[in-house]
């Protein structure tokens, strides 16, 4: 919303020496967004006067039409000659006045203007159009001055375009919609600054007469609860806006377009209610207000020929649609320079019917930006009768003494608070009769007691020095407060929507910022300390960690090529997604992470370790949707129970995915890919982590999708999976554009055992002894299982056993392989002979030799 602090005067006493900085801070007490404050006066530095064209000649031999125009800048330019300007634009003509900058003059954005020969002519300065000014996007032609515009050639035509004034922009939150208006913004800084007020809506409109000023049917009164018109006849379809309006429509970015148009667009502007003007000549017959019938047609304002939906609001006539409702006017009815006779419409229409008409056709108009906010219901006649009285006073004509008014508005309800909530609420001691007189503020009736005797809140109740109550404040200070929140304020539904204005009007800064006292604790718990060392065991190792979002697509169960009775295809849908094409949350976290890693790949990465530790959903059986509660009040212990039991389980997973180079090649010798192994390792790295000890750890060969079968390790914890490790299947590599052979590995964090209490080493001062052992087993057998079957068989005296070399080559025969280990046994007490370890080695073999039928290589 953008307005211009000399029309914001004209309806709230600021004063003379507000500075831009107090305005700022004003408004932003109030939570409005300031985009920018910008001292127009300053955008255009040097000489910009006003001048007269003299004569017009026309240049040909271009690709595009260029005039040599003479034009009268009076002294201006020092010599009192017309001035010799080069133009592009074809819209104004000898005698029309323009704004002219001289050359030494700086427009907008650090343009500067000096003389300069171009298409064979020397140009000296520029005559200027709206956007060359700043003064809004309207570049189709040259801002040529109105006739009854007060200004001679060589005057400063700053105070003529509006540049003499200062802009603010100021952002407006979803519940804000009434400060999408000079009216709101007005009543706003009142508030702030404490000075009076006066609002334009405090009118005394003509109301409904028992002639309706046009025939309308309206047959959804829940899309369109109120409908008013009013019809000028007789008007100049030649008369322009004039030169005031047009600078205010310009200063707020709106371009001028006709005057009856103009007048729809500025009451919007100043009252906040979108309007629409019918050429009553081009309307065939009697209106219906209407749901669309889904395929209907029409070609809205902008040219554009929509497909009409069931839920789109239309006015229909008998040719059928003629604009669609709240969004945007029909081409066939719309006021054209030929029209005499003008049919206004104010209505209020369904924010959320207009807020998804717009998402649907793409058309974010003015008008549907507030009406998806929320407009006053009571401003329609107020709109209209202003309308109606601009239109003949610039354009001449007859006003209908009929007035139509189809009014279906129910009125707010009454919200029952306790005076003492925004203390409890914010920390800040707010006495009941600061948070009445808060609330009147507002616009709200405030009274005590029951919701029986309040008045509605009027719709046209005016700022902080008039506001007025049905009620006198109250005495009793326990006493519950009943509030009627005011017409332009739809926003205030709840205890909590008051408690916030109490807050917001009272002052953000007076709110402390006081930390509330930690209570004592133990630190962290022993999972948040769990998935902290798991994360910097990965880190340590080379893996990168990446946050995803939870949400996937449905066809991601298909890319891993999961069965139809995967348990990992029952996912959670999102009632709201952020995208339409993720509505799910995910049950594994490989598909985001996978799509991590694709991504990095496209850019150029070849060498990826990515892993990311997070939660997974898992829909409860039989779970039924949240029960609905409001804000009003806590929600009752069944309620709460009955939200928990429709949550669904949300465990704790990490992941790790591989591609590229492990180890890279170089001078020194070949690299190593990522294999399988890796992302077996990766796990085993996770469970120490994680506290689990390596002799109830088990790692055999499984069939998971989405991993190779072949290649692909089950994770056991006392013999139970926790997960899977190893190569990607080609078909998902391939569906989901990977690199070849792509490994992965995901572990349930919440389905690990708690960790043992580890005791303290012992360190014995006694050599090791060092053998190594090269048993022969069959190539389907883990090296796992025959590690442990070394362990049990070689006792106490066992230090550590290590894999250090894996072979399989025709001397084994086939089938087998070799699998050498490194043994290390050690006593605390003494220096071990040669005796005890070589029996305590036999004894290692003889157990891997009964279990797995391995034998000792070269025996």
């Amino acid at each position: 919303m953008r307005v211009g602090v000399s029309w914001l005067r004209e309806h709230v006493d600021l004063p003379a020496d507000l500075s831009a900085q107090q305005l700022e801070d004003a408004l932003v007490g109030l939570g409005l967004e300031v985009e920018s404050i910008v001292d127009l006066a300053g955008t255009v530095a040097g000489p910009l006067v006003v001048g007269e064209v003299r004569d017009i000649e026309e240049l040909t031999g271009f690709k595009k039409p260029i005039r040599f125009c003479r034009v009268d800048v009076g002294t201006a330019n020092g010599t009192g000659e017309p001035q010799e300007i080069v133009c592009g634009a074809t819209n104004f003509a000898p005698g029309d006045r323009v704004v002219v900058i001289l050359p030494g003059g700086v427009l907008p954005g650090g343009f500067a203007i000096g003389a300069r020969r171009t298409y064979g002519r020397t140009s000296n300065g520029m005559i200027c159009s709206a956007r060359e000014l700043g003064l809004g996007d309207d570049h189709s032609g040259i801002l040529v001055l109105a006739p009854e515009v007060a200004a001679a050639p060589g005057d400063d035509a700053r105070p003529v375009v509006g540049l003499d004034d200062v802009v603010v922009e100021v952002e407006i939150t979803p519940d804000r919609g009434y400060a999408m208006s000079v009216r709101g913004i007005a009543r706003e800084l009142a508030q702030a600054l404490g000075v009076p007020w006066r609002d334009p809506a405090a009118v005394d409109a003509p109301g409904a007469t028992a002639t309706p000023a046009y025939p309308v049917e309206v047959r959804d009164t829940v899309g369109c609860d109120r409908f008013a018109a009013r019809v000028v006849r007789g008007i100049d379809p030649t008369a322009p806006s004039p030169a005031w309006l047009v600078r205010r429509l310009t200063t707020a970015g709106v371009r001028s377009i006709s005057l009856a148009v103009d007048i729809t667009n500025y009451l919007m502007l100043e009252l906040g209610q979108p309007m629409h003007a019918f050429d009553l000549d081009r309307v065939n017959g009697p209106l219906v207000v209407r749901r669309a019938v889904a395929g209907e047609k029409l070609t809205t304002l902008d040219g554009m020929a929509r497909a009409l939906d069931a839920e789109d609001m239309v006015i229909c006539d008998d040719t059928g649609p003629i604009s669609l409702a709240a969004v945007m006017g029909g081409e066939t009815s719309e006021v054209v320079p030929g029209t005499r006779t003008v049919l206004f419409e104010a209505a209020h229409w369904d924010p959320v019917m207009v807020s998804r008409t717009a998402r649907r056709h793409k058309l974010f108009s003015e008008a549907a930006k507030r009406w998806e906010r929320g407009v006053d219901p009571a401003l329609p006649l107020v709109a209209i009768d202003r309308a109606v009285r601009l239109l003949t006073e610039h354009a001449g004509g007859e006003i209908g003494a009929e007035v139509l008014d189809l009014d279906h508005v129910a009125p707010p309800a009454p919200i029952l608070i306790d005076a003492a909530e925004p203390a409890r609420r914010i920390g800040v001691p707010y006495p009941p009769q600061r948070v009445v007189e808060l609330l009147r503020g507002v616009g709200c009736t405030v009274a005590t007691g029951t919701t029986a005797g309040v008045a509605s809140a009027g719709a046209l109740a005016t700022g902080p020095a008039t506001a007025t109550s049905a009620a006198s404040a109250p005495d009793d200070a326990a006493a519950p407060l009943v509030v009627a929140p005011p017409s332009w304020r739809p926003d205030l539904t709840d205890p909590a929507d008051l408690v916030e204005e109490v807050v917001r009007l009272d002052g953000y800064d007076a709110v402390p910022s006081v930390l509330p006292p930690a209570p004592a604790g133990r630190g962290l718990t022993a999972t948040q300390r769990r998935r902290r060392s798991v994360a910097r065991t990965l880190a340590e190792a080379g893996y990168v960690e990446v946050l995803s979002y939870p949400f996937v697509s449905p066809q991601a169960a298909d890319d891993l090529g999961l069965s139809a009775d995967d348990p990992r295809r029952r996912t959670v849908r999102l009632a709201n997604p952020l995208a339409d094409t993720d509505p799910l949350l995910r049950t594994t976290l490989l598909p985001p992470l996978l799509t991590t890693l694709r991504r990095n790949v496209g850019r150029g990465q070849r060498d990826l370790a990515l892993y990311e530790i997070g939660v997974v959903f898992h829909p409860r059986a039989g779970a039924d949707a949240p029960p609905a509660m409001g804000v009003d009040r806590r929600p009752s212990e069944a309620e709460f129970a009955a939200a928990d039991a429709a949550v669904p389980h949300q465990p704790w997973h990490v992941a790790a995915v591989l591609a590229g180079d492990v180890e890279p090649g170089g001078w020194w010798g070949a690299g190593r890919t990522a294999s399988w192994a890796d992302a077996v390792e990766a796990g085993r790295m996770v469970l120490a982590a994680a506290g689990v000890p390596t002799d109830r750890v088990e790692v055999r060969a499984g069939e998971h999708l989405p991993w190779h079968p072949g290649r692909c390790a089950e994770l056991l914890v006392d013999g139970s999976v926790v997960g899977h490790a190893g190569e990607l299947h080609p078909t998902v590599v391939t569906a989901l554009e990977l690199p070849r052979r792509t490994c992965a590995m995901e572990l349930d964090l919440d389905a690990l055992p708690d960790a043992p209490v580890t005791p303290a080493p012992r360190i014995s001062g006694f050599p090791p002894a060092l053998i190594d052992v090269a048993v022969v087993v069959d190539t389907t057998t883990p090296a796992e299982q025959v590690r442990r079957a070394l362990v049990e068989g070689a006792g106490e005296l066992l230090e550590s056993v290590r894999l250090f070399d894996v072979y399989a080559g025709e001397q084994l025969g086939a089938g087998r392989k070799s699998l050498a280990y490194k043994l290390a046994f050690r006593a605390a007490d003494r220096t071990l002979t040669v005796e005890e370890a070589v029996a305590a080695r036999d004894a290692a073999v003889a157990e891997a030799a009964s279990r797995l039928g391995a034998t000792l290589r070269g025996s």
